[in-house]
């Protein structure tokens, strides 16, 4: 009889605690789910600005080795084509390196497209320049380079931006 007088009072007891732990982790989960969100978006919020601007550079500096534009800002009056090759170069890997912490915000595959794109601007660059003597004139070579850039059906520089293009496009919409 005892033992049916204890039950009485522990029974309910216990059923109390059950539903209290329940509803308390319950709650718990809610509101861990909750400020997860809040970081999430508080991430997402500060984030992709620099993303953004990640991307921006990295399709600028893209733009900024193509022979159009590069020409603009190298070549000199009374270059040689040796100069000039060793300007093209310079400048090419000083504006990648310029732009390395941009791959912590953009994909692997990105980031390779980017790296081949500069090694082929550079292979475009030597290859042109092994037609000619040292001493030539680097207008000369400026001239071949850009023929042979726009002689390409499609260019690694465009393959790298519009992988960029592609991948903004799938993150932010």
């Amino acid at each position: 009889m005892e033992f049916l007088e204890i039950l009485k009072y522990i029974l309910p007891s216990i059923v109390v605690l059950i539903c209290s732990y329940l509803t308390i982790r319950q709650f718990n989960d809610r509101e861990d789910a909750r400020l997860h969100a809040q970081l999430s978006a508080s991430t997402v919020k500060t984030t992709t600005p620099i993303r953004l601007a990640a991307y921006e550079r990295i399709v600028l500096f893209l733009e900024r080795i193509t022979p159009e534009s590069i020409m603009r800002r190298v070549l000199q009056p009374n270059m040689t084509s040796k100069e000039l090759l060793t300007a093209l170069i310079i400048t090419v890997r000083t504006e990648f390196e310029h732009n390395l912490s941009q791959q912590i915000y953009i994909s692997s595959d990105a980031w390779v497209s980017v790296k081949q794109a500069k090694e082929s601007m550079i292979q475009l660059y030597t290859a042109a320049a092994q037609r000619f003597e040292n001493n030539a004139k680097a207008s000369e070579l400026a001239q071949t380079i850009i023929e042979m850039y726009a002689s390409v059906e499609e260019s690694p520089v465009t393959i790298a931006i519009e992988k960029i293009k592609q991948e903004i496009s799938e993150t932010f919409n």
